[in-house]
């Protein structure tokens, strides 16, 4: 396993294209939000959490739904002839992701200290950084069950739709206390919520075990999946 996940970290850093666009999208959306925001009385570092958590839901999912075009091809097919297991092949493709995650979030908070004047301690830093990027893990379990449902054809709807819910409804760009009723319970079930709380520095610790949940829960059906997959080859 270790020599495939050098593998697949060695073939995703030469995506120079897919990395530029992980860590320019995020940073760009924080300095088109950020002076507004602040503007209406939201503090920076909030919506600096809010950005950096989109960056990485999307980076962690995007790369764990690429799956789907190595299905199409065959290349799951092949692997299954190799020593590497099924589990240590999706290890090593959540573990892919999981780096990748970091680059946007460690971006938008690099951004936010130089053009916004985030001041946090040391901790807050943290878990700013390095929280939210260790609650991107369900993120890479929902790319890699996507990735197990989508087709090469489809796969884009399905990112783009999932990506979509989980940003908007799941508050990361507008404050969930603004919902309507209705649409902010349905807010706090989506794992994004937890992990905007998480960058916001409210209730992290409550955040956490909910995240811990839903990767439980998420690496039960991508492996009950890939199973399947397996069986049905």
């Amino acid at each position: 396993m270790t020599g495939y996940l050098v593998f697949e970290i060695r073939r995703i850093l030469r995506d120079a294209k897919f990395l530029l666009f992980a860590v320019a999208l995020p940073v760009g959306l924080y300095l088109l939000m950020a002076d507004r925001f602040i503007d209406q009385g939201a503090p920076a570092a909030y919506v600096m959490g809010g950005v950096a958590a989109f960056g990485a839901v999307k980076t962690a999912l995007d790369v764990g739904a690429r799956t789907a075009v190595e299905r199409g091809i065959g290349w799951q097919r092949q692997l299954r002839l190799t020593p590497l297991s099924g589990g240590g092949y999706l290890l090593a493709k959540a573990s892919v992701a999981m780096v990748v995650a970091l680059p946007p979030v460690a971006g938008v908070s690099l951004v936010a200290a130089l053009v916004s004047g985030v001041h946090l301690s040391a901790g807050g830093w943290a878990l700013a950084v390095l929280g939210v990027w260790a609650g991107a893990v369900p993120f890479a379990l929902l790319g890699l069950l996507i990735g197990q449902f989508a087709t090469a054809q489809n796969l884009q709807a399905y990112q783009g739709a999932v990506v979509l819910v989980l940003s908007f409804v799941g508050g990361l760009f507008i404050p969930v206390s603004t919902f309507p009723q209705a649409l902010a319970t349905v807010a706090k079930v989506l794992p994004s919520y937890w992990l905007a709380q998480v960058g916001h520095a409210t209730a992290p610790g409550q955040a956490a075990l909910v995240l811990a949940l839903y990767t439980l829960v998420l690496g039960a059906a991508v492996a009950a999946r890939y199973r399947l997959g397996t069986a049905r080859a």
